[in-house]
């Protein structure tokens, strides 16, 4: 059959990381005073004083077709400029709530997310570095996962430009079964069980235990699977944002390569209104508990109806559907390289979960602490265990000791080092983050601020001018790098866009 185009829009995708950070110094404990420390230390900022700008931000919008009460973020400029720094990769680094958080640019393939997400563990890296040289000691560390293992979990998200025509209903009744499942490929590992919930000496996922319902607004309390925020950063009548707040924070590449992959490609199946699984559960939220638990893939999980299943026959129905839609619709190298990955993963998850302990995060980690154990005779409960988990995901590259493994060339990469040297200071092609990021590195001493969805320049008058960035799909280097190259300030810039 010939090969047929898509009809789905470009997919942009971008995620969100809160990093862990945990004080060493009882006299500097306070977490928001430290995150604004860390960030501000970052020594790769062109514009330091640029503000992030809130206005077109609205949180508060869900979609289910109402706005909840609360506050939305408005801090003074001062405030501002401590709590976001602008990047010149065309992503933010910013403090939420009381951890340090890294926004990668948009991005256009699940490949450069690899890369913006690794940069990122670098830039926070460096900034903790810096922190230390100026203070004289290490005052925090900093981690890349999702639990305290105190009972406090902070977040990672994903974000995916949808078409607003695909009405939510369809998108949670799709994807309600794909997130359940979606940690036997995507968990980070965890040692023990949080929130209250049944006993495990180790689980798949990080967040699992944190999930309290199907459907709702919170990403802190009330946790929902399938999070409702309907705040694009973008035309509001032509697209929609999924806010995805389920997934783990990873440290393997092939993970975060996987998550984000399989999820763009089922929505573009969505989108062009494919055929896919008509799977329900029977309790959502019990299932992604079960599914977290079930480290050789043996139990069932009930369907809506009563009849059983395993996470890695519905994760297979998904793929049988990816394979047949791309079987007759174009696809590029990216995607069908994640199909084959899926499938290898899949394949050798049923058969034995070790076998993908150069892949997977739940997996290497896991054999990592049980080698361990062995060694000294020691049980699950010993409290090296759980330190060794949380060591897994120190940023720290001569601590962490998911860094460790990677040295070793005990993990399988993605992306190359040159790839994400170049991410830190160069933003990706093929989206607006393109423009932003070039915006903030050439014109820097004009630039007043940024957000998502525009650029803000001041020009010593009584106004600041504002260039919108409303579609995430404009503001490439093919529409806008000839005109970025050939402007030798921002005043010419915007003379340039306005002839």
């Amino acid at each position: 059959m010939q090969d047929q185009p898509s009809t789905s829009l470009p997919r942009v995708i971008g995620t969100e990381t809160e990093f862990g950070i945990s004080a060493k110094d009882a006299a500097v404990a306070d977490p928001v005073s430290g995150s604004i420390a860390v960030i501000g230390h970052y020594k790769g900022l062109p514009a330091p004083d640029a503000i992030w700008d809130y206005e077109n931000e609205n949180p508060l919008l869900d979609a289910r077709g109402f706005e909840v009460e609360g506050e939305r973020e408005r801090p003074n400029p001062d405030y501002n400029r401590q709590l976001n720094k602008v990047l010149a990769n065309g992503g933010r680094l910013y403090v939420d709530g009381a951890h340090p958080e890294y926004s990668i640019p948009e991005c256009s393939n699940p490949r450069e997310v690899v890369a913006f997400e690794r940069v990122g563990e670098r830039i926070l890296a460096q900034s903790l570095q810096e922190l230390t040289r100026v203070r004289g000691r290490e005052q925090y560390v900093l981690y890349k996962n999702n639990s305290d293992g105190k009972g406090n979990s902070y977040g990672y998200h994903e974000n995916y430009l949808v078409a607003r025509s695909v009405s939510f209903d369809q998108i949670a009744r799709a994807l309600a079964p794909l997130f359940v499942t979606r940690p036997i490929i995507a968990g980070a590992g965890k040692v023990g069980a949080e929130n209250q919930t049944s006993p495990a000496e180790y689980q798949i996922s990080q967040r699992a235990d944190f999930f309290e319902c199907l459907l709702d607004l919170n990403t802190m309390v009330k946790r929902p699977i399938i999070n409702t925020r309907d705040e694009p950063h973008a035309e509001y009548s032509k697209y929609r944002r999924l806010h995805v707040i389920v997934g783990d924070a990873n440290m393997a590449e092939i993970s975060t390569y996987l998550k984000v992959g399989t999820l763009s490609m089922v929505l573009e199946m969505l989108e062009a209104g494919a055929e896919l699984p008509q799977i329900e559960l029977d309790e959502p939220v019990r299932a992604i508990k079960q599914v977290s638990r079930d480290l050789d893939m043996k139990q069932t999980i009930k369907l809506a109806g009563g009849r059983p299943t395993t996470a890695v026959a519905i994760q297979r129905a998904y793929l049988d559907a990816a394979k047949t839609f791309y079987a007759s619709h174009r696809s590029d190298e990216v995607q069908r390289d994640v199909l084959r990955r899926w499938e290898s993963v899949l394949d050798r998850l049923e058969k034995d979960p070790r076998l993908l302990v150069r892949e997977l995060d739940w997996v290497a980690k896991r054999h990592m602490i049980e080698s361990y154990l062995d060694r000294k005779g020691c049980s699950w409960t010993d409290p090296r265990a759980k330190l060794m988990d949380l060591q897994y995901h120190d940023i720290r590259p001569e601590k962490g000791l998911f860094y460790t493994l990677e040295r070793g060339n005990l993990i399988e990469r993605i992306v190359s080092e040159e790839e994400i040297v170049r991410a830190e200071h160069q933003p990706p092609p093929g989206t607006r983050a393109y423009f932003r990021g070039w915006c903030v590195s050439k014109f820097a001493k004009s630039l007043y601020g940024v957000s998502w969805t525009s650029v803000l320049f001041d020009f010593g008058n009584a106004t600041i001018t504002r260039i919108p960035l409303l579609d995430p799909n404009r503001g490439t280097a093919a529409l806008t790098g000839p005109l970025l190259d050939s402007a030798d300030s921002a005043a010419a810039l915007l003379a340039k866009l306005k002839s």
